[in-house]
C-alpha cells in the first residue's frame, strides 16, 4: 500500500501562492470543495489525522461510501496518490502543515507565530508546497 503521509515535516507554502494572510477555502455554489474539507477536517482536529486518513476520509464522503471501509481504503491506496503538496490549502490559500513524529497533521497559516516558528525549526524537514505555475 502507497501512503502520502509525512514525519517530523513541515509543509511551507508555494513559493508563488497568490495570499500574504492565511485564508479559509470558499463553498462552491452549494458544495463543499475539496480544499473545504480538507481544512475543516485538519483545523477541528488538530494533530489527529494522517495525510493518508483525510485523504481517504474525502475520497469516501465524495464516494458515499464508509471511511472505516478497509477495503476501499487498500484499494485506494493501491496506487500512488498525490500528497498535500499538491493541496490547494499551500498552493494557494496560505496554509503550512505540520506533520509530527506519528504523522498527524495540523495546519498554520502564514503571517502567524507559529508558521514562522515551523519555518525556522531545524529540526524539521521542510519541503514547499508545489507551485501553481511551472
Amino acid at each position: 500500500m502507497k501512503t502520502t503521509n509525512y514525519f517530523n515535516t513541515f509543509i511551507e507554502i508555494a513559493e508563488d501562492c497568490p495570499v500574504k494572510v492565511a485564508e479559509i477555502p470558499a463553498m462552491k455554489g452549494e458544495k463543499k470543495t475539496v480544499a473545504l474539507l480538507q481544512f475543516e477536517i485538519i483545523d477541528q482536529h488538530p494533530y489527529r489525522y494522517t495525510s493518508d486518513e483525510v485523504l481517504f476520509t474525502i475520497h469516501a464522503l465524495k464516494n458515499d461510501f464508509s471511511p472505516h471501509d478497509k477495503s476501499e481504503m487498500e484499494a485506494y491506496f493501491s496506487k500512488g496518490r498525490a500528497c498535500f503538496r499538491a493541496s490547494p490549502l499551500g498552493k494557494r490559500y496560505g496554509w503550512g502543515i505540520h506533520y509530527n513524529n506519528e504523522g498527524k497533521m495540523a495546519l498554520y497559516g502564514i503571517g502567524s507565530k507559529k508558521y514562522s516558528e515551523f519555518v525556522n525549526d531545524k529540526r524539521l524537514e521542510h519541503v514547499k508546497a508545489m507551485r501553481n505555475k511551472r
